[in-house]
């Protein structure tokens, strides 16, 4: 399948994408933030790049010139991930959304793809919706909420990808990681849809490998990503999980992953069902999270509610 994104590029890579200005609409420095601070800092390398640090933890960059440009090594495979998946438009969910890098991303390559974003800090979303001219009338929704209240609101089969990007501190919320929650994923889903989590882990990888116990209880196909290093348990870092009842595009993703600026490697189902061999399904402590009205996520006119998260870049 034809890549949809440029090449790879480097941390500080010296193409800066179309113009724009290279400017947030709010100042650089300190804001107040529902849940604490949010801290937009420049690129020292390249004009057009702004990071925001949540509490923090560094859980976005934006390009305000070029959408495609994804400079933390986790969001970009999964890009990786989004452009080895059919051609055309998609119907994406994002749980988190911080600077909304992935949902702009999406909107670059694939137009006409509708999304919607749940992001938890409402003075958050309102910063990135006017800081970084997040619009209402591109397919993107923003929704203020937990993630997994948000998941539950959306129709049955109404969406082609799950993101789930969502932190507190450098955890994933526990709710976001069961098997009660996965079933909602798959209902969500359409039947070949594909789910992409990021999990921030220690070298024994113990959380992503119960989360792909989990998940592997009602998905057909699930594989890892992280690079060799982190496998080899050297080193604390991202893992991204990809799970879906249909076929993964796994030789394609291999050779994009392998071909990066840093390399990384795909661990294939096979070999993820001999590392979570043993490991119990994560299950709901309590009552599930109830589910609100449904609501379809597809209309596309993009009206900006808001959106559940606390990073959208972890420590990669």
């Amino acid at each position: 399948m034809p890549d949809r994104r440029p090449p790879a590029r480097t941390r500080r890579a010296t193409n800066r994408g179309p113009a724009g200005s290279a400017q947030p609409a709010v100042p650089a420095g300190t804001h107040p933030i529902d849940t604490g601070e949010v801290i937009l800092t420049a690129d020292p390398g390249d004009p057009g790049g702004w990071f925001v640090i949540v509490n923090g933890v560094p859980s976005s960059y934006v390009h305000l010139g070029d959408p495609t440009r994804l400079d933390f090594e986790y969001v970009r495979w999964t890009g990786d991930i989004l452009d080895h998946l059919p051609p055309g438009p998609l119907r994406v969910a994002h749980l988190g959304g911080a600077g909304c890098t992935l949902a702009r991303y999406v909107t670059a390559t694939r137009p006409g793809s509708r999304q919607v974003v749940f992001e938890i800090d409402g003075a958050l979303v309102d910063l990135v919706r006017e800081g970084f001219g997040l619009v209402r009338d591109r397919g993107i929704r923003v929704r203020t909420g937990d993630a997994r209240a948000g998941l539950a609101s959306l129709r049955d089969g109404s969406q082609d990808v799950v993101i789930r990007d969502a932190f507190t501190g450098n955890r994933v919320p526990g709710h976001l990681t069961t098997l009660e929650f996965a079933y909602e994923l798959v209902r969500v889903l359409e039947p070949s849809g594909v789910y992409v989590a990021n999990v921030a882990d220690r070298t024994e990888q113990r959380h992503a490998r119960a989360e792909a116990a989990t998940l592997r209880e009602v998905f057909a196909h699930v594989a890892l990503i992280a690079e060799p290093s982190q496998l080899r348990g050297r080193r604390y870092g991202n893992v991204l999980l990809l799970a879906s009842n249909g076929e993964l595009p796994l030789d394609g993703l291999t050779r994009r992953l392998a071909s990066g600026a840093v390399r990384a490697r795909l661990v294939l189902p096979d070999r993820v069902a001999e590392l979570v061999a043993g490991l119990r399904p994560l299950r709901d402590p309590s009552e599930p999270v109830e589910r609100d009205e449904p609501d379809d996520a597809g209309d596309s006119d993009a009206e900006g509610e808001q959106a559940q998260r606390r990073t959208e870049g972890r420590p990669a």
